[in-house]
Parts: C-alpha cells; structure tokens; sequence
C-alpha cells in the first residue's frame, strides 16, 4: 500500500452520545432494516407528512444516515461524475450545515442506471466514513474534518467494472469492511478507522458484485457473491465459514439476518445458522418460489418478507418459509424495505412513489402512498420520527409537520 495516498488529518470531533434512533450504514445500524419508532406517518399525506425536501448537487443512490439532529448524504457531480459530495444537513429543517467536495482519483464510468455516489456511508457515531464507486474512500468528523482520505484505485488500478460499483461498507469489532468485487482484482479488505491503514486483505471471487457486508456476532461478517457466503473475522479477515451454493450479486439483494440465522438470496432463498464446531453452516430451510427482485430480504418478528421482480410482496413463516400471503405493490423497486415493525415503507423507481404497508393483519395493506414526482432508486433511512428518501435530486423528511 502507497503510505503517501493516506492523509491523516488531526481529529477534531467532540464525542456524540448515540442513541437507538440513529441510522448509522446501509439498511441500518445494524443491517436489519428495522427500527423500533411508531411515530412514523402510515397515511402518507403529501400536504401533511412532507417536513422539507432539500435539493441535492449531484447523483446518488447511497442511503441517508442519521446521526441525533444531523443528517448525512452523499452525491457525485460533473458530467463525468468526477466531483465528490459529503453533505450534513440539519434534520429539523434541511438546511445544509457543511458540505465537503473532493475530486475523484479512481474510475468513474457507471451504468447510467447507477453512479458514483452508489454506495452507502457507514459511521461509528464520531467519524463518516463514504466510499464512492470510483474507490475513493474518505474519512471525515462530524464537524466536515478531513481526517484521512485513501485513492485505492491508485493501489489497485484493476480494482472496477464498466457498470461501477456499489457494495456498502459495514463497521465492526473497530474496523470498516469494504467488498470490491469485480471481474479483474477482486477483495474484501478490513480497514483501521483511526487511520485508514489496511488491517487485512483477502482475494475474494473474480466476479463482479454489488452486494454489501452484513455484521454478525462477536466481531464477525458476512460476505456474499457469485460463489455463496463466507463468515469472516472482521478485526482479523481470517474465514470463519463458508457457504458455497451460490448466490445473488444484485446490488440491494444482500443477505438478511436474525441473530445467527442468514436469509441468503440463493436458489429462492436459502437460510442458514453458522456452527461453532464446523466450518460449514447448517441449512434450515430453503424455498425456491420465495426468490427475491433487487430488494433484500427483511426479517421481523416471526416473518420474512420477500419483494419479487414483478412488485409482489410476499410474506412467510421465517421459521420454514411457509407463504403466509402476498400482495402487489407498486413497481418496480432497486432499494430494499424498511420497517417500524407494524409498517413496511418502501419507494418506487417511477414517480417516486413511496408507499406504506399495514403489516398487522392476516394480510398486508397498502394504508398509504406519496408521489414524490422523481426517480428514486435508494433504499430509505428510519429515525427516531421521521423517514428519509433520496432521489438523484433531492432529499425528503417524511413526518409529521411540527
């Protein structure tokens, strides 16, 4: 690794207190695309539930994290979509606090479908950590601070895709986990926080992927692709398990969990339990009619919920993959669903079209829907009593009106 390409910045944050209502990665602070707030508007009223929409400078597909009364995005810019945006907003009202820019150093070429600004940031409640499709990872405090800023294509020059990238990094055990798969020079890496300095770095299958890392237990992660799954020792990248049957590279289609238990998009979907004493995971069960589109699947209390290619929605048994019900939405979806538990919010491609589902009763029902007028392909954030959506445009708060 080129030392030179690393540049440490003092760190200037003041500690934040965190509390259960911040959004901190992709699909949450703890991967499951669950929070626990009921504060969340169900009906869904344009005139009453949209707080503020703020306007982006750039492209993104990337999640909004929420981190107390600040919220954090970002947005590549240019024709070329070589200028960089890390962006805080105030949460109260969508003014933006700072935004930071940066030139990208590596590869900017994408599938007009996706962007630069593809990934997720991940943060550990002091730092923001953002990783762009042109492998440009940066560092910042919660104040804009540059602490460290890593051109890891001017490391590894065969490290992209003509499609771009968009696998989102994870924080665990005091180390970020990014997958950069591809069909050239394909790894998973472990990263310092503190300094941006490789703690490992494993091959990982020549293949192109856009799924992201999922955090398990004890300091381990999950990492899918092409091959299957692999269980991996985040502080260290020695493999804990692997799963080899396959399974999805679809960017938004990563794995979901319950504890132990991973629900794999793999032949339909496949659900396994790692084992103490075997570097192979027990398989629980699998259901190949359960197959999901882009989305990732979504596990709460005692059902998985699972959106197909053709907008359907569908409910099982988590223990056995039985079908409970299933009913159509409106299509068609790249982000993956969140839920408060009783609600399902989830936005659509066309029209912007956010719609929530009922998930109490014997069935669910669509009780609500807001057509936000714009293109939306990115996977919404919960806190506390509000839900964030972005477009390539803009950034929306839905809640209720103070």
């Amino acid at each position: 690794m080129k030392f030179s390409l690393i540049i440490p910045i003092l760190f200037l944050a003041s500690p934040l207190l965190l509390s259960g209502a911040d959004w901190l990665q992709f699909r949450g602070s703890d991967n499951t695309g669950v929070a626990t707030s009921s504060k969340i508007p169900t009906s869904l009223d344009k005139d009453k539930h949209i707080a503020w929409k703020t306007p982006l400078p750039g492209r993104g597909l990337s999640s909004p994290l929420v981190i107390g009364e600040r919220v954090f995005i970002t947005a590549a810019s240019t024709s070329d979509q070589s200028r960089l945006h890390i962006i805080c907003l105030n949460s109260n009202d969508g003014s933006v606090r700072w935004s930071r820019e940066f030139w990208a150093t590596g590869r900017t070429v994408c599938h007009d479908k996706t962007c630069n600004a593809a990934p997720t940031p991940a943060s550990d409640g002091t730092h923001i950590y953002a990783l762009f499709s042109s492998n440009d990872l940066i560092c910042l405090d919660l104040n804009g601070n540059l602490k460290w800023f890593r051109g890891l294509m001017q490391d590894y020059p065969n490290a992209s895709n003509s499609l771009g990238l968009a696998s989102s990094p994870v924080i665990t055990a005091e180390t970020l986990v990014i997958q950069i798969e591809n069909d050239s020079d394909s790894f998973a890496m472990g990263i310092d926080l503190q300094s941006g300095i490789n703690r490992w770095k494993i091959p990982r299958t020549k293949r192109a992927n856009w799924t992201s890392p999922v955090i398990l237990k004890d300091g381990a992660v999950a990492l899918q692709g092409s091959s299957g799954v692999t269980g991996i020792n985040a502080a260290t990248g020695k493999e804990l398990w692997t799963f080899g049957d396959g399974a999805s590279t679809i960017p938004s289609s990563s794995p979901s969990k319950d504890g132990s238990t991973l629900y794999i998009p793999s032949n339909g979907i496949t659900v396994i339990k790692p084992r103490a004493d075997n570097n192979t995971p027990e398989v629980l069960w699998q259901q190949a009619q359960l197959r999901p589109g882009t989305s990732s699947p979504l596990v709460h209390g005692e059902k998985l919920f699972i959106i197909n290619r053709a907008g359907v929605l569908n409910a099982a048994n988590r223990k056995n993959g039985e079908r409970l019900w299933r009913i159509r939405l409106e299509g068609p979806f790249s982000g993956s669903p969140v839920t408060t538990g009783d609600f399902l919010y989830i936005a659509a491609e066309r029209k912007g079209l956010l719609q929530c589902v009922d998930l109490r009763g014997e069935e669910g029902k669509v009780v609500g829907t807001i057509e936000l007028g714009e293109t939306i392909l990115g996977t919404p954030a919960l806190s506390s009593d509000a839900l964030y959506v972005r477009s390539d445009m803009s950034l929306w708060k839905i809640s209720e009106k103070k």
